[in-house]
């Protein structure tokens, strides 16, 4: 379980061919004209069915919490699925208030990078990504900094009282928190300030719930207890997600087993139900996370080497080890196969490939030494096929130089960090455990079929990315960042305000097919979609 301090993407990557139109100096009408910004349903012919709505009640990730660009900050919460939900309940009984804990952050504290947590309050906060030129041709989602001492978003009661939520938990109708994996959803140390800093186990996102010292109850007990008549139950997602995001590196970010998540998710949802015998919900399952840009941006083979580099990297590296396999094939330690897949080539062009290390390769160290021991840095080492994966924080690194010596450069003459690059094998253990994750979603849903409406999120995004575009109340959408049609926002993994109205639209579907009631779908034409690059 793996705290937000421990998080840290570093986003570059560039946009290619995208939104090379003129920047726009942009105006929120909600600025202008904050009663524009008062979305109202049309609700002719809306029934709740054999469900009620007096109160709903949301418990889930980040994408349930309303996270943007990266970022919590009140913006975004103002759109999240939850809140979107909420609103088109209203024409079958819900209250228009629909209480979440507000953070009170214009930018919001970003979730992606590295930052001070309790230790330093005198560095700039990182709030959220905006698509930024800074110089470059293309725009890349760009972290915007507070002004020094501005720590309105600083995760830390001690600096920013604010940080905590004052309204009651009772009160509350979302209880999404980012970046959570699913058994932090039913153990009170998530929630303990004692644990700040040191709790893997802690979230400050779920201890803002409640002042310090925090932790005497549980996300489900608290969502639980809040009296809802209707629920959203859409967590587990951050099982595998962070797993990927960090290339599939078990120390930074374990894979929740199968049988652990089935417990956990079995005792969640029955914690829910049993607490109030008329309480009925929504559970949503899991996207192949793979075809979000987050996990293509990045390409295999987008290293550009000119003559002279490409040149010096051959008779400095790829000529020697290259030799060297071929001495491993001669000695039976490694088969021709195995050669062939581990041999370097550096070519004058655009597309060379990424060096990594492959773990399921024959570990070659005890054999680099003497003449060879130079390299040793090698011994599983071989270049990015098309079959591997590069996360959005790959994009940050590869190019860059190890301690300032431009003779060590990330991903070119020093393979990347494990956690910078996802192998076939690392790819299908993710994919095997959302299958499964996702067969327990069904399962517990077909357990409960008069209380529990399964929305299948997996086949819905599915069907998007293979159209690779849609249209929905006059408004274009496609799978991917770029303004104006994208639905997702600058950090390549969450939904912008558009994206999650598209999403609120498949769990409406879902509500109404096992309910039969008739809410109406979204109108996503109201919502709006990543803004356009600024300066």
């Amino acid at each position: 379980m793996k705290s937000i301090k421990h998080i840290s993407y570093i986003l570059t990557f560039i946009l290619v061919g995208a939104c090379e139109q003129e920047v726009l100096k942009l105006q929120d009408p909600c600025d202008v004209d904050p009663e524009s910004c008062i979305i109202k349903p049309v609700c002719e012919g809306a029934t709740a069915g054999t469900a009620e709505f007096t109160k709903f009640v949301a418990i889930g990730n980040s994408f349930v919490a309303g996270v943007q660009a990266g970022a919590l900050f009140t913006g975004g919460q103002n759109n999240s699925i939850a809140a979107i939900l909420n609103k088109q309940f209203e024409c079958v009984g819900a209250p228009a208030a629909f209480i979440q804990p507000t953070i009170g952050a214009s930018l919001g504290w970003n979730l992606f990078v590295t930052q001070p947590f309790l230790t330093d309050n005198t560095k700039p906060i990182l709030g959220r990504l905006l698509l930024q030129y800074n110089g470059s041709t293309s725009p890349k989602p760009t972290p915007q900094a507070y002004a020094p001492g501005n720590l309105e978003a600083l995760p830390n009661p001690a600096a920013n009282p604010g940080f905590i939520y004052t309204g009651g938990k009772a009160t509350l109708n979302n209880f999404g928190v980012p970046a959570i994996v699913l058994g932090q959803a039913l153990i009170p140390e998530t929630g303990a300030w004692a644990g700040a800093g040191v709790d893997p186990r802690f979230s400050p996102f779920y201890g803002r719930f409640a002042p310090p010292p925090g932790g005497t109850t549980t996300i489900i007990g608290d969502a639980a207890a809040a009296g809802g008549s209707f629920f959203l139950f859409w967590l587990g997602l951050d099982d595998f997600f962070l797993h990927a995001a960090f290339g599939g590196d078990p120390t930074k970010a374990p894979l929740t087993s199968a049988p652990a998540f089935g417990a956990i998710y079995g005792a969640a949802i029955g914690a829910l139900l049993s607490s109030n015998p008329n309480l009925k919900g929504v559970v949503g399952n899991f996207p192949n996370i793979f075809a979000m840009p987050h996990f293509t941006a990045v390409a295999w083979n987008a290293l550009p080497l000119d003559a002279a580099t490409a040149a010096a990297l051959t008779a400095s590296l790829a000529n020697n080890y290259n030799a060297f396999l071929d001495g491993m094939v001669a000695l039976t330690v490694i088969d021709a196969d195995e050669a062939a897949l581990r041999k370097i080539t550096y070519t004058e062009s655009k597309n060379n490939a990424i060096l990594i290390n492959d773990e399921t390769l024959t570990d070659l160290s005890a054999y680099m030494a003497g003449p060879y021991a130079g390299l040793l840095p090698y011994a599983i080492a071989r270049q990015t096929k098309s079959t591997d994966i590069l996360p959005l924080a790959a994009g940050s690194v590869i190019g860059t130089a190890i301690g300032g010596d431009p003779t060590k450069v990330n991903g070119v003459s020093v393979p990347l960090a494990d956690q910078y690059a996802l192998i076939p094998s690392e790819i299908a253990a993710i994919n095997d455990a959302r299958t499964a994750f996702n067969a327990t979603v069904k399962a517990v849903a077909d357990a409960n079929p008069s209380r529990l409406a399964h929305a299948d999120i997996n086949a819905a995004l599915n069907a998007f990315v293979t159209a690779r575009a849609a249209v929905y109340n006059g408004v274009t959408i496609t799978p991917k960042i770029d303004p104006p049609t994208g639905i997702y926002s600058e950090d390549g993994v969450h939904p912008n305000s558009r994206g999650y109205a598209f999403l609120s639209r498949v769990f409406i579907d879902a509500i109404n097919t096992t309910f039969t009631a008739k809410i109406p779908l979204t109108d996503i034409s109201k919502y709006g979609a990543t803004g356009l690059p600024i300066p």
